[in-house]
């Protein structure tokens, strides 16, 4: 397989002849490069105008291997040979160099590029690409590849140090500025003559003054004697320049600098540049390709705008994904790929514009951002343990919360932006205290933490490497329940940056005030400063009812493949059933659900023949569903039986319970209009204050069920005794729930008020 490596564009602040100069005090020998033995020139060409200069040379090395592996191959030292082409004229080194030695076994090659910079004349840059390709070396292929990933990174850190050192050694010597070629002068017969002599000029300290001292480097035009004018030999055909890989030659607005990088994205080796700058020239690329290819299909639609089109991410953003893979270019690349192809089909990168959280989220997400770490890092506050998850849940849906999460995560990415600019260090993830006062057995029910998980999977695969701190306070006892439930879905990576304080430990050393100046601690903490958030709270019922105004997202595709909680309607003469087959004898069947308008009476059967669920039932698009299963053939006690009593709930009650099936089977909740006697003789003007399940034949039933092992279930929805792992890990409900009682049939149902 063939490595590749592509450094990012070094700049020196100095012009390209002065740099010329330097680079060529590295021959024939280079004692700041131990490995470089020495050289000898194979070939030199120069044009008549002195513009063209190629040198041919064969270096000698001696590689930093390991002594058995040099016992082996019979040799102390490698040969390379390096091929410059200096052009005076378009002010460019190119270089090319190969492997001599063992090239039937060993396949490396070498392309560099000294240009002058593109947005200033006077600055020089370098770029460098190397690929290798070992074929087969004594069953050493792997060492030979680290020793050449090794070569190749001590070989960038050195480029640019021993280019500085010699620029400072002509500066000592008095030259700091070399002429830059220009085309000669034609010389007449008459000009020809040899001029009188005069004494030399004393050379100013600021013009090399010395052509000798780098004949290669320095132009030659400036003098043309007689005979070579009058002469005029055919001149030898010019040696081809080589040519840089396509990869090396690309647009200047492409390319990295080194200073840049250190700057903006911190401290990289060599390699770890290398694979930043392949996998961002291919996004780049791709990025390229398909706007030529939407472009060919729809260039006459003019409707399209440019905001449609998914944005290439930033530098910092490219970085995360490669850190998140241990920078393994190929994982990096595919999970990359997968997270723009997600923000695009969700408008992703428009979300900060566009997302209006609805009401319940502005008045009762208890978290928000505050000010910054001491390491400048964004801080995010959240106050878990006096958030109303379940009534979030209930009111707005996970796909709101989603959303507003990713909002979240947005405003994050470009907060560490902007503190990137302001600190002058780069600043890439957050830090977030969570205070989990408050946090109890309502926070841990069944559905929650399904969502929970859920938001963790779209956040580990899309902003990866974020997180740069992570502060738990006032951890209660419930919590190692919760950390061992979400803790398996949280990257090793991240896990790592969390520290959790229990009681009020994050008050003494080590505690907060260790990650975060005092100023800034927020006074529910202990300190003085004040949050600028919603405190949280219930949700109240009344608000449940907006998820059906939600469901419809605005238009855009869904993030959650499936919605937790399903909104039904419930009309005279019309129940709405839900079908749940039971494949295992003793499976236990949980439900949890709310009454959201009038009064329904909710019942559990058993069918002994099957059922089938109709392809589109009524108010399956963007409304309250309404399925009806039981044929009005169908008799109880023959067709059918009931395994639950029939339980009136009334309007505003949260209703949890349990059923274990004695057989396998198709099984179906029901919940039918609830007709509530209204004495005929009521005045009119009685009846106009009687609640709406008095007047209106429809009611709303908010409703969530699944169905566990048995050996995943313990007692009731309340239960969170330890069982295997994932999602059947726990069962619990907000309030009260009855018990399930014995292997048969047991069952229950419990409202809360």
């Amino acid at each position: 397989m063939v490595q590749q490596y592509q450094s990012p564009v070094r700049v020196y602040k100095y012009p390209f002849e002065l740099v010329m100069a330097a680079y060529e005090r590295r021959f024939p020998t280079c004692p700041q490069i131990p490995v470089f033995l020495g050289s000898e020139i194979l070939h030199e060409f120069k044009s008549d105008d002195g513009a063209i200069h190629v040198k041919e040379r064969r270096c000698k090395l001696n590689v930093d291997a390991p002594y058995i592996l040099k016992k082996i191959a019979g040799v102390e030292v490698v040969y390379f040979i390096q091929k410059n082409s200096l052009d005076r004229r378009e002010r460019t080194l190119k270089i090319e160099a190969h492997n001599e030695s063992f090239a039937s076994r060993v396949i490396v090659k070498e392309n560099c590029l000294y240009s002058v910079h593109p947005e200033n004349s006077e600055w020089t840059c370098f770029e460098q690409y190397a690929s290798l390709d070992v074929k087969n070396f004594f069953g050493f292929e792997s060492t030979v590849e680290k020793i050449a990933m090794k070569q190749y990174s001590q070989n960038i850190k050195k480029g640019k140090e021993i280019i500085e050192f010699f620029i400072n050694d002509l500066r000592s010597n008095g030259v700091t500025y070399v002429p830059p070629w220009t085309p000669p002068k034609p010389v007449s017969p008459i000009e020809a003559k040899p001029p009188k002599k005069e004494p030399e000029p004393q050379a100013s300290a600021t013009v090399l003054s010395s052509p000798s001292s780098c004949d290669s480097i320095t132009s030659s035009s400036s003098y043309h004697s007689a005979n070579t004018a009058a002469q005029t030999p055919a001149s030898p055909t010019v040696p081809d320049i080589p040519e840089l890989p396509p990869d090396v030659r690309i647009a200047s607005e492409d390319k990295l600098d080194a200073d840049y990088i250190e700057r903006f994205l911190g401290h990289l080796t060599p390699i770890q540049e290398s694979y930043l700058i392949q996998l961002r020239k291919w996004i780049a690329e791709s990025h390229k390709g398909q706007e030529s290819g939407e472009n060919s299909e729809v260039e006459n639609d003019e409707d399209d705008s440019e905001e449609d089109e998914p944005l290439v991410p930033k530098d910092s953003h490219i970085l995360r994904f490669l850190r998140a893979r241990d920078f393994n270019l190929e994982e990096a690349r595919k999970m990359l790929c997968n997270s723009l192809a997600w923000r695009k089909q969700h408008q992703v990168d428009l979300i900060l514009d566009t997302w209006k959280p609805p009401t319940p989220l502005v008045d009762y997400f208890a978290g928000g951002w505050h000010y910054y770490d001491r390491e400048g890092r964004p801080l995010f506050i959240l106050r878990l343990g006096q958030m109303d998850v379940k009534g979030l849940l209930k009111a707005c849906g996970e796909e709101a919360i989603l959303r507003h999460i990713l909002s979240v995560n947005e405003e994050g990415l470009r907060r560490c932006e902007e503190a990137t600019k302001a600190r002058g260090y780069p600043i890439s993830t957050w830090t977030c205290v969570v205070d989990l006062e408050g946090l109890s057995m309502r926070h841990l029910w069944r559905p929650g933490v399904k969502a929970l998980l859920r938001f963790i999977e779209v956040v580990e695969a899309n902003y990866p490497e974020t997180m740069g701190r992570l502060l738990i306070v006032r951890a209660p006892r419930v919590f190692p329940v919760l950390w061992t439930l979400v803790s398996p879905f949280i990257d090793e990576n991240t896990r790592k940056k969390f520290l959790i304080y229990g009681g009020n430990d994050y008050l003494e050393s080590g505690g907060l005030a260790d990650y975060i100046d005092p100023e800034y601690i927020p006074d529910f903490l202990g300190g003085t400063c004040h949050c600028n958030m919603p405190e949280g709270g219930l949700v109240p019922k009344s608000l449940y009812q907006l998820l059906d105004n939600l469901s419809m997202n605005d238009g855009l595709p869904s993030l959650c493949q499936e919605t937790i909680y399903q909104l039904s309607s419930v009309i005279k003469g019309a129940p709405h059933e839900v079908l749940v087959n039971i494949d295992d004898k003793d499976s236990v069947l949980t439900w949890d659900f709310d009454v959201l308008k009038g009064d329904v009476v909710f019942t559990v059967l058993r069918s002994r023949r099957p059922l089938a669920v109709p392809k589109d039932p009524p108010g399956a698009v963007g409304g309250p569903l309404n399925v009806q299963l039981l044929d009005k053939s169908m008799t109880v006690g023959v067709d059918v039986s009931v395994v639950e009593t029939p339980l009136v709930c009334h309007e505003g009650e949260s209703i949890q319970g349990s059923h274990v099936a004695r057989y396998p089977g198709p099984y179906v909740l029901q919940w039918k209009f609830h007709n509530a006697p209204v004495s005929s003789s009521l005045p009119q003007a009685v009846k106009a204050t009687l609640p709406d399940v008095f007047t209106h034949h429809k009611c709303k039933v908010m409703y969530y069920h699944e169905v566990l092992a048995s050996d995943d279930f313990r007692g009731s929805m309340t239960s969170l005794q330890s069982s295997q792992s994932g999602f059947s890990s726990l069962s619990v409900g907000t309030t009260s729930s009855a018990q399930s009682n014995s292997s048969q049939s047991a069952n229950s149902s419990c409202p809360s008020r």
